[in-house]
């Protein structure tokens, strides 16, 4: 389970929505499964069905988080036309088994967050609590 507080919660869905027509991405941090920080970053691929973090990003939201002494919990990133389910390429892309990976959906009026794991190819649904 990853625990959302209902005001990171709409920070995420707000960046997806500003982000639209493009996909959004970042990353969640905090402590026993409860976020505590969201780092919104650019996607790199500027696509509407593709995204990618900056290395440099990554490791000053990295340095971030030690700093905090924050755990990296989540990635998310969002599906402007698609259901909230990983992709070929999300399964291709899962660099981290060991986070959560949400998405959120905008291809109906109301976005949809799902989360799951993603290990060794195989995709395992993970509750989302908003808090």
């Amino acid at each position: 389970m990853i625990r959302i507080p209902e005001s990171i919660y709409h920070s995420i869905v707000e960046h997806a929505k500003k982000e639209a027509p493009l996909e959004c991405c970042g990353i969640l941090s905090g402590r026993n499964e409860t976020v505590e920080k969201v780092f919104e970053l650019r996607n790199e691929e500027q696509s509407p069905v593709r995204y990618s973090m900056s290395p440099q990003e990554q490791l000053k939201v990295f340095d971030e988080m030690d700093r905090q002494s924050l755990d990296m919990l989540a990635i998310y990133h969002s599906h402007t036309h698609t259901v909230p389910y990983p992709s070929e390429t999300d399964l291709r892309l899962a660099f981290y088994p060991e986070v959560v990976s949400v998405i959120i959906s905008l291809k109906e009026e109301t976005p949809v967050m799902k989360a799951f794991r993603i290990q060794e190819n195989a995709i395992s649904t993970e509750e989302i609590e908003i808090i």
